[in-house]
């Protein structure tokens, strides 16, 4: 941003839809010349032009928009974005923009290299064009180097939340992101089907949406799977009394939480523990039996999308936030901790029905998408630590004679790790 009309404009119509970062280039420097440094007003207003309003015109601009500036008089490149988030005057309420105001000193090889061609070809007889060769060198190299290195993107959540895909893009790398516009996050469904219709677009309307895992598409997932991996037969297993209610193809094949059809039986029974060892899958008689509630979790080394990890993570070790393990939950508060090989552990402020291991906890802040990790080990159900609690408490209360060492048998644990 030089002051003009020009730059100024474009961070005016950019600003309701993106995160603006204003840069202000201070392209030469006193000290090059005097060996001493003086930062007068004037001396910034031979930034990108000579004729521009330079950082006075800049800094009033960002005013006028109602968002704050900041100045940095270092010899190194720095940029600045606020903590918060301003609204823009005039944008839709749902569009808000944080312009953040950079003044960035041009490293002094990048100063030499212009400055000495332009004086090179004065010495030629030749009359030069510095302003092509500050765009190759510093605006479409330092410049645009130092964005790509500095100015992390956020992924936000979109303003339609059924139709919100961040939990799909939690694992996607900064890289990408930065190379990638949603020009639909801030449109709902419906006013996205009213621009359809009002363009003629009827025979897209009337398409079915895609649904179904990617790549496999919606057909019976059991015969999928049952023709590229082994049947491995076992029991479905009650997690109250042990007693054997029927036989499968394999325990890979369900998921906790899922209903299990077994045959003969009239009531619905559902998957709350998998043993990979034996092959058994644990069943509970009702859909909120507590074997399917938890509320802890560890997660594989977490894929941060624009900080690595999280500065408040990092400082206290532990963190609070929102998480969920499928697309459009509802998010669940809980507490990170995090471990030294990058992993976290999850606790969630109330116990959650059916986590299953190899499903990624996605993690919220407000509007924005953390990351995510793998869920690779589950803490004990409800159903189990209120067991052990009985069972702790008869023991307690017993005479020594043996009797009351609990009631029922003990479920076996879980096949995960």
């Amino acid at each position: 941003m030089a002051g003009d009309i020009v730059h100024s404009l474009h961070s005016f119509f950019l600003a309701p839809g993106y995160q603006v970062t204003g840069v202000f280039m201070k392209n030469w420097d006193s000290l090059d010349e005097h060996g001493h440094r003086g930062l007068p007003e004037s001396a910034w207003c031979h930034g990108l032009h000579g004729g521009c309003l330079g950082l006075h015109g800049a800094v009033t601009f960002t005013e006028y928009l109602g968002l704050r500036s900041a100045v940095d008089s270092t010899e190194r490149a720095w940029a600045y974005t606020p903590p918060w988030t301003p609204r823009v005057p005039g944008a839709m309420d749902s569009m808000e923009s944080a312009l953040a105001y950079a003044a960035l000193w041009t490293p002094k090889s990048a100063r030499a290299h212009a400055a000495l061609d332009f004086l090179n070809e004065y010495e030629k007889g030749r009359t030069p064009n510095p302003d092509i060769v500050c765009n190759k060198h510093i605006k479409f190299s330092c410049l645009l180097r130092y964005a790509m290195d500095n100015l992390a993107v956020r992924l936000l959540q979109a303003a339609d939340s059924y139709k919100d895909q961040t939990f799909f893009l939690s694992q996607v790398s900064q890289d990408a992101l930065r190379r990638t516009i949603f020009p639909l996050g801030g449109l709902t469904k419906e006013f996205v089907k009213k621009i359809a219709a009002e363009n003629g677009l009827h025979h897209v309307l009337q398409r079915k949406e895609s649904m179904g895992i990617c790549f496999v598409g919606k057909r019976n997932f059991e015969k999928f799977i049952l023709q590229y991996l082994q049947p491995r037969p076992g029991n479905f297993i009650s997690i109250e009394d042990s007693k054997v209610l029927g036989a499968h193809q394999g325990w890979f094949l369900y998921t906790l939480g899922q209903r299990a059809r077994i045959g003969g039986l009239r009531e619905p029974w559902y998957v709350v523990e998998k043993d990979s060892t034996r092959g058994d899958v644990f069943v509970a008689p009702h859909v909120d039996h507590p074997a399917l509630y938890r509320e802890l979790l560890r997660t594989s080394r977490v894929h941060w999308i624009a900080e690595e990890p999280p500065a408040v993570l990092v400082r206290d070790k532990m963190m609070e936030c929102h998480f969920r393990f499928r697309h459009q939950m509802a998010l669940v508060p809980c507490v990170l901790t995090l471990n030294q090989d990058g992993t976290v552990w999850v606790t969630a402020v109330k116990a959650v029905r059916a986590l299953a291991p190899g499903q990624f906890a996605v993690f919220y802040k407000g509007d924005e998408c953390l990351g995510s990790g793998k869920i690779l080990r589950l803490g004990p159900s409800a159903y189990t630590l209120q067991r052990g609690k009985d069972r702790s408490q008869v023991a307690s209360e017993g005479s020594g004679d043996g009797v009351g060492s609990g009631p029922g048998p003990t479920p076996r644990p879980s096949g995960a790790p």
